[in-house]
């Protein structure tokens, strides 16, 4: 239960952020829709976010542990990031 709401409160942080910054609504919502696993309206916490393991493979390859937790802002970077990446991409 525990992780459940520290889970949820990180969703919440994270749409917090990105609402502030309407230049990143299409990105954060294509990262959103490319990384929720399927099915993911049939399990708690009912939210699209990405799988654990995956969280884990991405903390441990930017922070080098996987029990750090990322923050809204390193969050928000990567938005700002995949939507750079995508612009070059499309030169």
């Amino acid at each position: 239960m525990k992780q459940l709401i520290a889970r949820s409160k990180f969703v919440l942080a994270i749409v917090i952020a990105v609402s502030w910054r309407p230049r990143l609504w299409g990105t954060a919502f294509r990262q959103m829709v490319l990384l929720a696993p399927k099915g993911w309206l049939t399990r708690t916490p009912f939210l699209p976010v990405p799988a654990p393991d995956y969280l884990a493979f991405r903390t441990l390859t930017q922070y080098g542990s996987d029990d750090h937790h990322p923050t809204s802002r390193d969050v928000v970077e990567y938005l700002m990031w995949c939507g750079e990446m995508r612009r070059l991409a499309q030169r």
